[in-house]
């Protein structure tokens, strides 16, 4: 570890104990993992991991989290979410993720008040902050707090710290809920959010860890690494077969892989700048694109 690194490891430590008693919103990825692990060192009891359940949540990550939380011997508690069952949500427009967090943070942050939490916590890293995030907002809305940002960690300083740490999530491929593989403007159904979870648990059964299986209509547009394109195309009558059975009529591989946020690449600049809030760090605009709905 670099001077630098150990600098802001500091801060965060320095942080965690200001906060006195955190509900930490865990998904069992990367970050929420290490944001846990630094809290329960901090603040022992005072440090809870809650999960938000919803059907966009994909197969195994629930038993995930418990044995991420049981390994850092933290608390581990799951609550319900109900975004899918609001109509801005469901109507997937680029401020989905809007009102998917709102939804969240707001029970996290009720879970928060009854049982004696101070704060609730996130696992926004310092790269995320030029990414296109609207949960950003419900973020400050809902009074939620990203450690690892203020203490300027970055995702590669995460994965570096939760290997030292002996986090079995160091290397832990990249999360995001399910309804992120409909393109923009399709309606999000509880339908459709088992179709995308079971082909990708296909994929996942033959060893692809890194996986996204894109929804579009009858279409099944997989993104995968390309180094696991060999092991795509061996086994791809395995694929097609299991794919066809779970409803797609076809089954692409989409020769660019696995890369974030790809379904905003139909965004016209103009629409990503309103996303994006007309600039990096401008969530009160960020907010506004999804305020007519």
């Amino acid at each position: 570890m670099n001077q630098e690194t150990q600098t802001k490891l500091e801060s965060l430590r320095r942080r965690m104990t200001e906060l006195q008693s955190v509900v930490v919103a865990f998904s069992g990825g990367v970050d929420s993992s290490f944001v846990l692990k630094m809290a329960h060192d901090c603040l022992g009891p005072r440090a809870v991991a809650v999960t938000a359940v919803s059907p966009s949540l994909a197969t195994g990550e629930l038993d995930e989290a418990r044995a991420i939380a049981a390994h850092i011997g933290a608390r581990h508690e799951v609550i319900e979410s109900h975004e899918v069952e609001d109509p801005r949500y469901r109507a997937n427009t680029p401020a989905r993720c809007y009102f998917c967090k709102t939804e969240v943070y707001a029970q996290l942050r009720a879970w928060a008040q009854v049982h004696g939490f101070k704060h609730v916590i996130d696992g926004l890293n310092l790269d995320d902050l030029s990414d296109r995030r609207p949960g950003r907002q419900a973020a400050a809305e809902q009074g939620v707090l990203s450690p690892l940002a203020e203490a300027g960690l970055s995702k590669a300083e995460v994965r570096e710290l939760s290997k030292d740490m002996g986090l079995p999530t160091w290397d832990k491929p990249a999360l995001a809920c399910l309804s992120s593989r409909i393109p923009y403007g399709t309606t999000i159904s509880v339908e459709a959010l088992t179709q995308i979870d079971r082909a990708e648990m296909v994929l996942r059964r033959l060893g692809i860890r890194q996986v996204r299986v894109r929804h579009h209509g009858d279409i099944a547009r997989l993104e995968v690494e390309p180094a696991d394109f060999g092991r795509v195309l061996e086994q791809r009558e395995v694929i097609a077969s299991h794919l066809h059975d779970l409803g797609y009529t076809y089954v692409a591989l989409d020769l660019q892989g696995y890369r974030t946020g790809s379904l905003n690449a139909p965004l016209t600049p103009s629409a990503s700048a309103r996303a994006r809030g007309g600039g990096e760090g401008s969530d009160v605009r960020e907010r506004r694109e999804g305020q007519p709905l």
